[in-house]
Order: C-alpha cells, then sequence, then structure tokens
C-alpha cells in the first residue's frame, strides 16, 4: 500500500489593522464561529475517546496476561456481564469528521445490533480460533463488543501460539497442534454448544473438530480463512492460485529447527512486509502489536490432508465472512473455496483486509451477531 501525502498551500499572514472601537459581531459571525468550535470539540471527543478505548484494551491484555499465570493458559475464558442494568442507546455523534478506513472501535452501545435476546438464541458462547502466527491476543477488539453485548467468550491460544508455553518447532501434527481446543470442546457438559469463528489456519482448525464434535458446535464462521474440502491441506489450498499470492510467498521464511537437511519445522512471517501482508487497512497500534506478538507457523500441520465426511463435518451449519482487500487470502482465492464446498450464507466486509478484527472489528461483529441469531 503505497504512502499517501497531503499537500498543504502556505498562507500569507495577514495584518491586523489597529482597532477603532469595539463593534459587534453579525450574526453569520457568531453562527459561523459557533459551527467551528462545535467541529473542533466533536473532534477532540472523538479523538480522547478513540484514545481511552486503546488504553482500556491494553490495560485488559495485561490483566489477562496476569490472570493466566494462575489459569490453563491455552484458553481465555470470558464471561457476560450481569444483565441487571439497562443500557441507554446515545445519539449518532454530530461531528462532521471523516469516518476513517481504519474503523476506529466505537462503545458497543453505538453499534446497530444491540437488541439481541440471548435467551432465544441455540447458545451465546463464542469460541474465538486464530490464524497461523497469531494467537488469542489477536481478537482483543472483538472480545470487548461481544461480552458488552452480553456474550459469553472463549479465545484459544493454539499449540506454540499466542502464550501457549510450546515450541511452535515441535508441532508435528494437526490433531497436536489442535489440542487445547479439543480439549476446551471435550470439557462441554452434555447438550452444551458453542459457536465456533475461524480465522485464516484457524478455518482448517474448526472444521478438524467439527469432524470430531459436531454435536458441540451450533454454527461455524469462517473469517477470511482456509475453508477446505475433504482431502484437502491448507497447502493445496494456497497452491490453488500461487501467482495471487506472491507477496505471501516473499514474506515466508522456513524454518529448519531439525537442520538444513531435513523438511522444515515452521514458517515465519518478514516482519517488514507483515503491514503490506495481512495488516494493509489496520491501525498503527494494531501492526505494533502484531509484530511484537506473532509467532512462527508450526510447518506439519499445513501439509496435513483433512478427513471431513458429509455425516459430521457436513451437518454443521457454516457461514463464510470475506474480507475483500484481503493480500493473504485474496477475494479470488476465497471464492474459489466458497465455490467448491458453499456455506449457508456469505457476507462480505468492505475495506477490511487479512486480519478484520483489528481493520474493520464493528463490521465484523455485527456480522457474527446477526449471524448468531440466525435460525
Amino acid at each position: 500500500m503505497g504512502n499517501l501525502f497531503t499537500c498543504f498551500s502556505h498562507k500569507q499572514a495577514r495584518k491586523k489593522s489597529p482597532s477603532k472601537g469595539i463593534t459587534n459581531p453579525s450574526p453569520s459571525q457568531v453562527a459561523s464561529s459557533s459551527n467551528r468550535w462545535t467541529r473542533i470539540r466533536s473532534n477532540r471527543k472523538d479523538k480522547f475517546e478513540e484514545s481511552l478505548i486503546h488504553e482500556q484494551a491494553l490495560a485488559a491484555a495485561l490483566l489477562f496476561q496476569q490472570h493466566q499465570n494462575g489459569f490453563d493458559r491455552s484458553a481465555s475464558l470470558r464471561y457476560p456481564p450481569a444483565h441487571g442494568s439497562k443500557r441507554q442507546s446515545l445519539p449518532r455523534s454530530s461531528s462532521s469528521r471523516a469516518r476513517a478506513l481504519t474503523d476506529p472501535l466505537l462503545q458497543p452501545h453505538q453499534l446497530v445490533n444491540q437488541d439481541v435476546k440471548l435467551d432465544d438464541l441455540e447458545t451465546n458462547h463464542f469460541v474465538l480460533v486464530h490464524g497461523g502466527g497469531f494467537g488469542a491476543w489477536c481478537w482483543y477488539k472483538s472480545i470487548s463488543l461481544l461480552e458488552e453485548g452480553g456474550f459469553k467468550v472463549t479465545a484459544i491460544d493454539l499449540t506454540g501460539s499466542g502464550i501457549h508455553s510450546f515450541d511452535s518447532n515441535g508441532v508435528t501434527s494437526l490433531s497436536q497442534y489442535v489440542k487445547p481446543l479439543t480439549d476446551f470442546l471435550e470439557k462441554l457438559g452434555d447438550g452444551e454448544k458453542v459457536m465456533l469463528v475461524g480465522h485464516d489456519f484457524g478455518g482448517a482448525c474448526i472444521s478438524y473438530v467439527m469432524e470430531s464434535f459436531p454435536r458441540k458446535v451450533s454454527k461455524a464462521v469462517f473469517v477470511a480463512a482456509a475453508m477446505l474440502t475433504n482431502g484437502q491441506s491448507t497447502l493445496d489450498m494456497f497452491s490453488l492460485q500461487a501467482d495471487s499470492t506472491d507477496l505471501l510467498q516473499q514474506a515466508q521464511i522456513f524454518v529448519y529447527a531439525n537442520g538444513n537437511n531435513c523438511p522444515p519445522t515452521a514458517i515465519d512471517l518478514d516482519k517488514s512486509l507483515l503491514k503490506d501482508l495481512l495488516f494493509n487497512q489496520s491501525p498503527a497500534k494494531d501492526v505494533a502489536l502484531a509484530s511484537v506478538s506473532m509467532r512462527p507457523i508450526p510447518f506439519a500441520p499445513v501439509l496435513e490432508k483433512l478427513s471431513l465426511t458429509d455425516a459430521n463435518y457436513g451437518s454443521v451449519r457454516r457461514f463464510y465472512i470475506q474480507s475483500l482487500d484481503d493480500r493473504a487470502i485474496p477475494i479470488a482465492l476465497q471464492e474459489s473455496m466458497i465455490n467448491s464446498s458453499p456455506p449457508e450464507r456469505v457476507f462480505c466486509l468492505k475495506g477490511a483486509d487479512h486480519s478484520p478484527f483489528f481493520s474493520k472489528p464493528q463490521g465484523l461483529h455485527k456480522l457474527l451477531v446477526e449471524i448468531s441469531k440466525i435460525p
């Protein structure tokens, strides 16, 4: 994504003429001054709220890491707030500021989808599964929005990802990689169901557990994700349109932890290409967070072909959310996967890069809530 330059013309300073006395301003001057002051206050308020939200998110992340020291480090369990208090909807901002492409996070009560009757849903529990190299940390905006809406949220750190302590170079199979997710589903009570949300390589991961635990999955949502067919691997999926993922190939750095004469053990990504590849529409603060948090992707699970059956995997309702400005899984590749294995419905996020939880958090949230309400 190219740089954006803004040109400013120099204005000559006007000399003040000596005042001959105090004159009353005209009504048009008063209105103009009032409008300018309203816009200035609105802009300042927007910037203050955006900065405050980001600080709150960072504080929540720090608390999350502290709590992990005493709990299971493979999952972040989130519970909804009490429903005793009623929220009052606030009016739209009267600011004339143009909407940014980065879609800054707003307070949940400003969203359109806030009248969800949780008791009418098949499940109000979202399980968020990150993509290759990411971790549970990448969902912090989605977690905040869903929790404020009363949903229960679990964000999983897969083996060797996020703050999971295992070395990613030691992961030798897909079953080992998704073990924190399968362990979580195994512990669910009888009749308890969840909504799975998978991003990127997380799509292959939720497909794997959909085959193993079809009765525990209410719906599965693929967000700019690998949605594979039976006998297909994630590597097979990318090879379908290798010409459209040149940037991804340039960014890949193979790790040979067992020696150069052995197969690669992991794939790392060139930090200098992360923004162009994964975050071309995301805020700079989130790009910085990702650059210090991402870890190598275990290579063996990417090679593993899935075994999917109509009786299990095919019995789970699937939905796909396309990110239209995705450079890692381009829209043509997303369309190819959708056509090969059509889901129940397809949704689109305009202006979203490969990481819509950063670039379009509000839009992603609205779609997740909408999908949860589909009977």
